[in-house]
């Protein structure tokens, strides 16, 4: 999407060069039938040399494209209303560029929202004289538990005291719609317990849809985005929403099994396969 788009910006670059070429009557522009003065056809060459720059710097990954994507929309929009008549239609590849602009922007903002919270949970982890978990560690635990504790390899490593994690796969919204492909990102704190994930889905053709899940102080948060900018999810600190976080976090102990010894954490054993 990045190189289609890039190409994109790039033609309607080229495009503003025809003032140029106009106004210093380089080449015979038919389309163009209002006189351009070279003041205002060196606005045009300008414009088109941003444009460039918009796309190389969208090429090169540069997060920050998308501002000088905004200001060079409004100069040639500008531009095209001083020439209404011959340039009307380059107003539509403005409208584009700005709409993936501001979705960039809201992608930004989110990335910010994601890293600024991953930062201090990393932050409040403290790395120091993690016990080494033995037989006795685990012998008050439910016979089934014991046995996930042994064969997971636990006995006789440190304790984990937090996790970072990848992922990549496949997801539905619902059992009866399609598989999405996403990438997602996943940070925990086991000593206290709490977690961030965020995800980017690609849910459309040319549009991601992304997402946070967070778990902090027993509350949880979660947060949709369709093309990083339109909320579908926004729900916070309520019982169901903190009781799901939560439920997940124990589910995903199967990352990090030593979790089962945390203080936190207490069994009690129903029969010798299961456990609460």
């Amino acid at each position: 999407m990045r190189f289609v788009f890039g190409i994109i910006i790039i033609i309607h670059a080229l495009i503003h060069l025809l003032g140029f070429l106009k106004a210093f009557q380089l080449a015979e522009i038919n389309q163009l039938s209002q006189s351009i003065s070279k003041p205002i056809g060196m606005l045009w060459l300008f414009v088109a040399l941003l444009f460039g720059l918009t796309a190389t710097l969208l090429f090169l990954k540069k997060d920050w494209w998308f501002i000088l994507a905004g200001i060079v929309i409004i100069l040639s929009q500008i531009l095209i209303i001083m020439l209404w008549k011959d340039a009307k239609f380059g107003t539509i590849g403005n409208v584009i560029i700005l709409l993936v602009s501001i979705s960039a922007f809201g992608n930004h903002q989110f990335n910010k929202m994601v890293e600024n919270e991953s930062s201090q949970l990393l932050q409040n982890i403290k790395v120091e004289n993690v016990a080494i978990i033995s037989e006795k560690d685990i012998s008050h635990l439910p016979e089934i538990v014991k046995k996930w504790m042994r064969n997971s390899g636990v006995v006789g490593k440190a304790k984990v005291v937090s996790v970072s994690l990848k992922q990549k796969g496949t997801m539905k919204t619902k059992p009866q719609s399609k598989w999405m492909a996403f990438s997602a990102k996943q940070y925990f704190d086991v000593k206290n317990p709490a977690f961030i994930w965020s995800t980017i889905v690609d849910c459309l053709p040319m549009v991601k849809m992304v997402g946070r899940d967070k778990f902090t102080n027993g509350e949880g948060e979660m947060l949709i985005k369709l093309a990083s900018i339109i909320p579908v999810v926004n729900e916070g600190k309520n019982e169901k929403i903190n009781v799901s976080a939560m439920i997940r976090y124990m589910a995903e102990m199967t990352w990090f099994p030593s979790a089962a010894l945390e203080n936190y954490m207490t069994w009690e054993g129903i029969n010798s396969t299961s456990a609460k």
